[in-house]
């Protein structure tokens, strides 16, 4: 699976950005389809994911701000990001997980988002 991410950029806080991501190659056994961020010096978190079944879960930290969605015939998944903050400063690495017999993680490269005070 490879997995092309975009829609970073630089936005006042407030604002809002819509991130894409799309998996191609070999998609069939998809799971999951998620979001993870990274900031300099921290550890990469679980921004938002989305199953099969359209269950989603939210960090706290985005809960009512951010909206994880999936396009499923076309295997993409967006994230929109609204009333941004200062500390959702971070590189936004989409994630896929296949299930097929066990699970296979797969990451995209990341797209930056800096958010401005």
């Amino acid at each position: 699976v490879q997995l092309q991410a975009s829609g970073g950029g630089l936005v006042q806080a407030g604002g809002s950005l819509r991130l894409s991501c799309a998996a191609s190659g070999t998609t069939l056994g998809i799971s999951v389809m998620g979001w993870y961020r990274q900031a300099p010096g921290k550890k990469r978190e679980l921004v938002a994911d989305i199953t099969n079944g359209g269950s989603t879960n939210y960090a706290d930290s985005v809960e009512g701000r951010f909206t994880i969605s999936r396009d499923y015939a076309n295997d993409m998944v967006y994230l929109q990001m609204n009333s941004l903050k200062p500390e959702d400063t971070a590189k936004y690495y989409c994630k896929v997980t296949r299930r097929i017999l066990r699970d296979y993680h797969y990451w995209g490269q990341g797209t930056l988002v800096t958010v401005s005070s």
